[in-house]
């Protein structure tokens, strides 16, 4: 079987897309496309035996209904340049492959993340992992900015002296900070990448790995294009309810009580409010949601 050439995917190769101040993300090489889901899907048929609307219906139907392993013919590979402390929430998701630079081998380069200034806000009150929509004062924030590249610059100072002294680099890169850029190569199937997107395009992921997040669905959207539309349909843009949400529902709708409460209800209303404002922009019409 010949191998599957997208016209788009072949444009974004080794091309790099910035992303936060001297990060990246290439799309390195594929396998597959849409056209490997359906086959992968139709085992028993051919290339060409069906139609394009044919094809987009099944892969939706299999995007849908979570039969995920012909998703998973697809393979994409990356290379990507970010701060280590988002390569160390991007490494939780163990379904890739990955080898990273290492600075027992390497000498590390003077690369650091500064946060622009509307990224430095104050922590959230009901958040604890994360900051409130809460920005600081524009001359608060920039002093942060110089004193965080200052701190920089003399930590990367103090590791070249060490290993001017002759000291072994696994050691001198001990006091090296979370700013400090690393590099990977990481090769990833499409299933599993479109559950990473799920995770770290949401609103709630830290806004430094949504940055890569959208660089990746960038490259997956022109390797797989129609199963990247399927994606957003069926999960992106989607609203999950739990087996008591749906009864709450039910009871709403009824012009009962949800009877939910804690953070149960938070949720339940989260999502609700996303619903409000999904809907509109698919029927037309005002959503006012329902109430207790």
């Amino acid at each position: 079987m010949a191998r599957i050439v997208i016209p788009e995917a072949e444009a974004l190769l080794d091309q790099e897309i910035r992303c936060l101040d001297k990060g990246f993300v290439r799309l390195v090489d594929y396998l597959g496309g849409d056209q490997r889901i359906v086959q992968a899907a139709r085992v028993s048929y051919g290339a060409g035996t069906k139609s394009v609307r044919q094809d987009k219906g099944l892969i939706h139907y299999l995007l849908k209904n979570e039969h995920t392993s012909p998703f998973e013919q697809v393979v994409l590979t990356f290379h990507a340049k970010m701060p280590i402390f988002v390569a160390r929430q991007w490494v939780r998701h163990r379904t890739a492959r990955l080898n990273e630079i290492s600075g027992r081998y390497s000498i590390m380069k003077d690369d650091f993340y500064v946060p622009e200034a509307d990224q430095l806000r104050k922590q959230s009150s009901d958040n604890k992992q994360a900051r409130s929509e809460e920005g600081l004062s524009s001359e608060i924030a920039e002093s942060i900015r110089i004193e965080m590249a200052e701190d920089q610059a003399e930590v990367y100072k103090h590791y070249e002296g060490m290993l001017e002294h002759g000291l072994a680099r696994e050691i001198a890169r001990n006091n090296l900070p979370l700013s400090l850029y690393t590099e990977w190569y990481w090769q990833i199937d499409l299933h599993n990448l479109f559950h990473f997107l799920r995770l770290r395009m949401d609103a709630h992921a830290q806004y430094e790995i949504r940055v890569y997040a959208e660089a990746l669905a960038q490259c997956a959207k022109a390797v797989a294009p129609m199963a990247y539309e399927a994606f957003e349909e069926h999960v992106l843009g989607s609203v999950r309810f739990s087996k008591a949400e749906c009864a709450a529902l039910a009871q709403m709708l009824s012009g009962a009580k949800h009877n939910l409460e804690g953070r149960t209800l938070d949720g339940f209303e989260k999502k609700l409010a996303k619903l409000r404002t999904a809907v509109p922009a698919d029927t037309g019409e005002e959503f006012t949601g329902v109430t207790p």
